[in-house]
């Protein structure tokens, strides 16, 4: 099936927040070839998101923003909990308080599949279920599969929509739902139109190296190039949705005629693909040429077990749709640069 045909959309000067970082550095290409005239502004570079002053010198004249901007990944512990709130939470809302000085209309902004929490599952007797938190004791026994939280007994995972209800796990989770809810109060209070992309597992080229904040795809790369072997948590059986870089570029330009006014609407964005993070590791290191990954039991309390998309709504109202696949991609990454 073919996506549906987007209104074209002319030459728009745009602020791209984060323009320096992983997903930025490509969204920023991608922006510049569709024709659109870009100002970055990223952390990196000397430029806060959550100055006002500097915001207040970059703004004028801009039609929309694309924010990227955001303190991502699981983390070390919850001595990371300030630092999510001050850039992902505080540093939106001093964004969306500058836009509003300055009659910005339209927000494109980088969520995640982390407000869900753990994905949709299927139990035979009650249909579709969301089950609570895992517990340490399961973990500790290698019980990895959550169970329906109604009558206990084992679920199979399901896709889930941009509906369900969100339940975030962890720091990072609950500022990116913050950051859909700040924008829906800038929505509603100015007229502007916000979209909210909820990038699934982004792996490729400049993906940052092994670090606590690095995705999964970057940590396994990294232990690759040293010549370790990748260490997959619990059993590898994760169900992930792995999305290519580049189409999460691609999604950012589509949302740019997407939304209504006085809204904020979200959108999954992923490969529609699921692969558990086991064969995500097995397949860098046949790329490399080995070691191969090593299963370790071990887990993180802040994880889920299996969250795949449903990309319907993206394909049907942005017109996007990921045209990178799983072998293409990890063939791709297993030798692309790191930063």
């Amino acid at each position: 099936m073919m996506a549906p045909a987007r209104p074209t959309l002319g030459r728009v000067k745009i602020l791209l927040t984060g323009a320096a970082g992983f997903i930025g550095g490509h969204v920023a290409e991608v922006l510049a070839d569709a024709g659109h005239e870009v100002t970055g502004l990223d952390l990196l570079t000397g430029d806060d998101v959550r100055d006002a002053a500097g915001l207040d010198r970059l703004l004028p004249g801009v039609e929309a923003v694309v924010h990227q901007a955001a303190k991502v990944g699981l983390g070390l512990n919850i001595s990371d909990m300030p630092d999510y709130v001050s850039v992902n939470a505080y540093g939106t809302a001093v964004l969306l308080a500058a836009m509003a000085r300055h009659d910005v209309g339209r927000l494109v902004l980088a969520s995640s599949m982390v407000v869900y929490g753990e994905g949709g599952y299927d139990c035979p007797e009650h249909g579709r279920v969301r089950p609570g938190a895992r517990t340490t004791a399961d973990l500790d026994r290698g019980v990895f599969d959550p169970r329906c939280p109604r009558c206990e007994r084992p679920v199979a995972p399901a896709t889930i929509g941009e509906d369900a209800p969100p339940d975030p796990r962890n720091a990072y989770a609950t500022t990116k739902l913050a950051q859909e809810n700040l924008a829906a109060n800038w929505a509603r209070e100015t007229g502007g139109t916000a979209v909210a992309l909820r990038y699934h597992n982004v792996y490729g080229p400049r993906m940052p190296r092994d670090t606590p904040y690095s995705g999964v795809a970057a940590i396994f790369r990294s232990a690759l190039e040293s010549g370790r072997a990748p260490r997959v948590f619990e059993d590898g059986g994760q169900r992930r949705d792995f999305v290519h870089v580049r189409d999460v570029a691609r999604a950012n330009v589509a949302a740019l005629t997407g939304g209504a006014p006085a809204t904020v609407k979200a959108y999954n964005v992923a490969s529609g693909e699921p692969h558990t993070v086991g064969e995500m590791a097995a397949a860098l290191a046949a790329e490399r040429g080995g070691p191969q990954a090593v299963v370790t039991g071990e887990y993180r309390l802040g994880d889920v077990r299996h969250i795949v998309a449903c990309p319907d709504r993206a394909t049907a109202e942005l017109g996007f749709r990921a045209v990178i696949g799983f072998a293409e991609g990890m063939k791709e990454f297993a030798g692309a640069p790191l930063r």
